[in-house]
């Protein structure tokens, strides 16, 4: 797999990720945490491209919601 394809395929699933994200917490309350799983999922994905490309700001913002979404299923686990 080449440079590209790897940065393709992070932002594809993280794109994925989130999108199931939203689909959950709009359609599908009842399924909550698992919106934030997939949530923290997606800002994984996309750390880790953010590291790759050294785009800081948006490794700021995926560090941070990352942050919150496992904050979140702390509170929701417990």
């Amino acid at each position: 797999m080449t440079y590209k394809n790897i940065d393709n395929t992070l932002q594809w699933a993280g794109t994925v990720c989130l999108l199931t994200m939203y689909t959950l917490m709009s359609f599908f309350p009842h399924l909550h945490p698992y919106n934030i799983v997939a949530g923290v999922l997606g800002g994984v994905c996309y750390l880790l491209w953010t590291l790759r490309v050294r785009n800081k700001p948006q490794m700021l913002v995926n560090f941070v919601a990352i942050a919150i979404g496992l904050a979140g299923l702390y509170k929701a686990w417990g």
